[in-house]
């Protein structure tokens, strides 16, 4: 034991004798860490820095709770999650409920604060230029500092515009909400110099480009022109907004409308002549209702040529086990062990046109008896119901269900004893195989879900993109910029090419009738891609709309006369179906607009922390 002490007390001693003699011992630099005046003299280290401003991205809007459930397209299955406090107008300054990463104020700013640093480094590069790597990053840090400020606009209205990176000790750290215009203005001014950056520059997928940078500035000016941000159109629609006193936070207090609409067209356009994009965009007649669906699936999947829609996208492999791969297990019918989250609610069912363009109406007995024949192609590309079609059951469901249906219904069969009675279907809340993560509405959604049987998705992570900008945005702003210039010709000319890739018949109104027309169009083909959420509020139809109670579909099967079945399966042959449209348990969520809700309040932390910041209208 001395011995083993003796010789620990020499090591010790030697060691400390050797280091003494060495202060470079005590200048060590930590191995996981670069120091600043490091990284930003070596290409490869700046260019890290700004890849990670990239995160801000977060899982684009793959996310558990998605977006969509905010609005009249989906319901969230689960309560207690803090998102229906915003659908029920509970939310305040203080408890905003339920916040995406991608929309949440601290989290932008501190990627804005990256981009800035990013692009104040590179203002004057200490490293070589090889193969204009300045450019490109400086266009990637100006996107990426245009989208995070545009995400806060298009959620808060006006807020502070931080052009540079703050240190440590400045004097005042408190800075008031610019104008709207001002933050449109900057935000146009970054996109137009990053696209002349990026212009001509190879761009892995994933990364900022020339068109991507054209796509933002189009969606922004498009924005910009809408009745929520005309403030005299505002004020005469919501009396919050009217009795507001700081009215240019919001939009536009004057100027012409008209000459936003143009610019808004013409960013749009812009976008239309890049080569490149765009997916089946030239056809001259409607595809087959078969083809239709198959088209809609090719760009929802990026799969097919589907991939041509991208102009910006948030990439996934499974090999990275991100939630942005498991967008079957999130929102996948519990009958094959999933979660069912983001289920469609009737009111987006019921908006599909009929495949003669005409609306699907309940009161129509040939609707009502067959609310899903002879349907909207995309119908069936985006919603997963009753009867559908689908993977094949796990092992514990595949003896119940060999046909891999979905059953969202209560049918009746016979049996063991050869007694007539009632069956739960096997995608229900009483489900036999999983009974708790079941639909509440009749529906699942199936868009950007993986149908390839080989991915289970209770454990398998798929590879679907999330689309930030596809191609199809722009044409619609394009109409969209078009009808309120009174050019109703050229809008209908670039909705039909839409509506031809669906296999839809051609919209021929004027007028009114178009831009409805052109409204639920925008609705159907873009579900699911966190745009309604944003146009409900920007025409200031979110009364009528968001607010709407969230509807459901009750279905019963009994056997026809002389028809049985021991084993149930989908069969229009064997039984008569009944389809009852209800609104949802208001236990479940009771929906409640008020105008209050066209801007989410800025957290209390935050007018803590900056005495000059004004809050929004009604909070």
């Amino acid at each position: 034991m001395n011995k083993i002490r003796y010789i620990s007390l020499c090591f010790i001693v030697t060691l400390l004798l050797i280091t003494s003699c060495n202060d470079d011992f005590l200048n060590t630099k930590p191995l996981g860490e670069v120091p600043d005046d490091a990284l930003w003299k070596d290409a490869a280290l700046t260019e890290a820095f700004v890849t990670q401003i990239y995160n801000g991205l977060g899982q684009g809007g793959f996310n558990e709770q998605m977006l969509a459930s905010l609005t009249d397209e989906a319901i969230f299955t689960h309560p207690g999650r803090g998102i229906n406090t915003i659908t029920e107008s509970r939310s305040n300054p203080a408890d905003r409920g339920w916040i995406n990463g991608t929309l949440d104020w601290p989290a932008m700013y501190q990627r804005i604060r990256a981009c800035n640093l990013a692009l104040e480094h590179l203002e004057s590069p200490e490293f070589e230029n090889a193969n204009g790597i300045v450019e490109r990053l400086r266009g990637e840090a100006l996107f990426l500092r245009a989208y995070y400020y545009h995400q806060l606009v298009r959620y808060y209205g006006g807020v502070p515009l931080i052009e540079r990176s703050y240190g440590l000790g400045e004097a005042d750290y408190t800075v008031p909400r610019n104008t709207f215009e001002e933050c449109v203005n900057f935000i146009v001014k970054d996109c137009d110099e990053a696209a002349q950056l990026l212009d001509g520059k190879a761009m892995a997928n994933g990364r900022a480009s020339k068109g991507a940078a054209l796509a933002l500035k189009s969606r922004i000016l498009l924005y910009a022109a809408s009745d929520l941000h005309d403030i005299p159109t505002a004020s005469t629609k919501s009396a919050t907004i009217g009795g507001f006193s700081d009215k240019n936070i919001l939009g536009y207090i004057d100027g012409s409308r008209d000459a936003r609409w143009l610019a808004a067209k013409n960013a749009a356009k812009a976008v239309l002549d890049l080569t490149g994009y765009g997916y089946q965009t030239n056809l001259s007649a409607p595809v087959t209702p078969a083809q239709g669906t198959t088209n809609y699936m090719n760009m929802s999947l990026s799969k097919g040529g589907g991939e041509s829609e991208l102009i910006f996208a948030r990439y996934f492999i499974n090999l990275k086990q991100e939630d942005g791969g498991r967008v079957g297990l999130f929102n996948g019918p519990n009958g094959y062990h999933n979660w069912a989250g983001n289920t469609p609610i009737q009111n987006l069912v019921d908006d599909y046109e009929m495949m003669d363009g005409t609306s699907f109406d309940w009161n129509n007995p040939d609707h009502a008896s067959a609310p899903y024949q002879n349907r909207d192609p995309r119908m069936d590309a985006t919603i997963l119901h009753d009867g559908s079609p689908w993977k094949p059951r796990t092992a514990d469901g595949a003896g119940k269900d060999p046909n891999n249906q979905i059953q969202t219904g209560q049918y009746q069969i016979l049996n063991s004893k050869n007694e007539v009675v009632s069956y739960f279907g096997l995608d229900t809340r009483q489900s036999s195989i999983e009974d708790w993560n079941g639909s509440r509405t009749g529906y699942y959604m199936r868009k950007f879900i993986d149908p390839n049987p080989t991915i289970v998705d209770q454990n398998t992570w798929q590879e679907i993109p999330w689309p930030f900008f596809r191609y199809t945005e722009a044409m619609f702003n394009y109409a969209e910029a078009c009808i309120e210039l009174g050019e109703d010709e050229e809008a209908r000319t670039w909705l039909n090419k839409i509506r031809f890739r669906a296999g839809m018949p051609a919209i021929t109104e004027s007028g009114d009738a178009l831009k409805q027309r052109y409204r639920n169009e925008r609705r159907i083909e873009m579900a699911y891609e966190e745009q309604r959420y944003h146009d409900a509020r920007r025409w200031m139809i979110a009364p009528e709309t968001l607010g709407q109670k969230a509807g459901i579909i009750n279905i019963t099967a009994t056997f026809k006369p002389g028809k049985s079945l021991t084993l149930y399966k989908y069969d229009p042959q064997t039984y008569n179906y009944v389809y009852t449209p209800l609104n949802i348990d208001p236990g479940i969520e009771n929906r409640l607009w008020l105008d209050k809700m066209y801007y989410l309040p800025i957290s209390r932390d935050e007018i803590n922390r900056n005495a000059k910041l004004v809050q929004n209208p009604g909070f």
